[in-house]
């Protein structure tokens, strides 16, 4: 297993030391290299924060959007080109607050893209406010109080939109971390990977001992097909499950595009008939 081909060289990487998102990079470098992708077939998305830094420390084609909008940029880029691994990496924060309205959607669209949620129940970026995934009673400089509305649960939400692949992981356990990472990749159709990382500067409730203490790994026998067993698992409180919780799999968004119904040819390599464009203009013009 060579990981060093995803090396970025020479870069200062803006994390605490300790941090969770350490054990993600290395989890993803070792998913990507047993998978075989090739870095200049790989384009990692994301958006603002700590966890939206990801893509800038290996070697990949990437686009930082703007916060909480990079799942519309991961699905038109694997529209235009099917044959890419299109992976959307960001934090809780970016992804099930900011972003929350485009998570639904994403997931109702189905695109063929991996959504690796670095999820720490903090804002980590901007000085430990609370998250919606942030526990009740978790004081922050700003819930001076403690937490006190509803915990967000993407795994459930996820499950009842009907997923196509729904998973969890505890950036603690890179093995467990890298074969979810491995598992959403090689799978058709979006692919969710909640991945619960501490971090060690502004939640010093949700430390990598808590986690330890309150996760457990799902027995093999759990059917990942059964949906109201999957909602069911997600839905569990206390100890917080890990591993594959639901799979539907189901034509992806790209499959059901007009423009490969007729040629699987990517968008990108397509040239532009321009007279066919302005015919088309001209006879909207008329309505």
């Amino acid at each position: 297993m060579d990981i060093k081909r995803y090396d970025m060289e020479d870069t200062d990487i803006a994390w605490c030391p300790g941090c969770g998102n350490f054990a993600i990079l290395n989890a993803l470098k070792q998913a990507l290299s047993e998978l075989e992708i090739q870095p200049e077939r790989l384009v990692v998305v994301s958006g603002i924060g700590q966890a939206a830094k990801a893509p800038h420390y290996y070697r990949c084609h990437l686009f930082n959007g703007l916060h909480g909008r990079s799942l519309p940029v991961a699905t038109a880029i694997k529209a235009v080109h099917p044959e890419l691994t299109v992976i959307d990496e960001s934090g809780d924060g970016c992804m099930y607050g900011e972003g929350g309205n485009h998570f639904i959607h994403t997931i109702r669209r189905n695109p063929d893209i991996t959504n690796l949620v670095h999820n720490n129940m903090v804002y980590g970026l901007t000085k430990g406010q609370a998250s919606p995934t942030s526990l009740p009673g978790f004081k922050t400089p700003v819930q001076r109080e403690g937490v006190f509305h509803e915990t967000f649960n993407p795994l459930a939400l996820a499950v009842s939109l009907g997923a196509s692949l729904v998973a969890r992981a505890f950036a603690g356990d890179t093995r467990q971390t890298k074969e979810m990472i491995k598992k959403a990749i090689s799978h058709k159709g979006y692919a969710l990977v909640d991945i619960l990382q501490p971090c060690v500067t502004y939640n010093k409730w949700n430390t990598y001992q808590w986690f330890k203490e309150n996760t457990y790994e799902m027995d093999p026998s759990h059917d990942p097909y059964d949906r109201m067993e999957a909602f069911r698992r997600a839905s569990e409180v206390g100890k917080l499950p890990l591993g594959v919780f639901y799979l539907n799999p189901k034509p992806t968004f790209e499959e059901k595009l007009s423009v490969y119904q007729e040629s699987k040819e990517p968008l990108y390599q397509r040239s532009l008939d321009t007279q066919k464009l302005s015919a088309w203009i001209h006879s909207k013009r008329g309505l």
